[in-house]
């Protein structure tokens, strides 16, 4: 058994270190949320120096009223400046319908707005992707340093959903896990 597999009973007492207790190696870490399955979404901002987009599975909502959401960035990102320094960004809620534009989002070294999906900008400047299952257009109210992360807050200001799944619904929804993508729908289910 691995130290990070013993149960609590099992873990030797440590001095904490600055206040916290020993940390789990990042392999370790990476392997909790490799079985954590994560919804796919694509982020898109312009900052003045054209769009980027990065595709992540870290949005989590924190409240309906007022209506947040955060999410985290990378300093590894080639976006990570632009989102770094944009007042408003939009997040695009993927389903298995829009695998591609979730792959350009995660490719690197390639122009994600070289109209390989159609995009457009928002009458308030934000870079678009067309035809996605949901987007939301958010001003940026905060940002925290998170180790090699900025964990940013946001507020939902004006949303638009091309494809809607109704309470109950299967619907198509994509998700990463285990480094694979994989289509949530009624094949899936466990409970009715």
């Amino acid at each position: 058994m691995r130290a990070s597999e013993a149960s609590p009973a099992d873990a030797p007492a440590e001095t904490p270190r600055h206040g916290f207790a020993p940390s789990l190696s990042p392999d370790d870490f990476k392997a909790l949320f490799r079985g954590h399955p994560g919804g796919v979404t694509v982020i898109t901002a312009d900052a003045g120096d054209g769009p980027v987009a990065l595709t992540a599975t870290s949005v989590a909502s924190v409240s309906a009223e007022p209506p947040l959401l955060v999410f985290s960035i990378s300093a590894l990102s080639s976006a990570s400046d632009v989102l770094s320094r944009a007042e408003t960004v939009v997040v695009h809620f993927l389903d298995a319908h829009d695998l591609e534009v979730a792959k350009l989002g995660a490719a690197s070294g390639v122009d994600r707005f070289a109209q390989e999906h159609p995009w457009t900008r928002l009458a308030t400047g934000e870079p678009v992707y067309e035809g996605v299952r949901a987007w939301v257009r958010c001003a940026v109210i905060d940002r925290m340093d998170a180790g090699t992360s900025t964990v940013v807050a946001a507020h939902a200001l004006q949303s638009h959903i091309e494809r809607d799944v109704h309470p109950g619904d299967a619907g198509d929804a994509l998700v990463y896990h285990n480094r694979t993508w994989h289509r949530l729908g009624e094949h899936s289910r466990i409970e009715p």
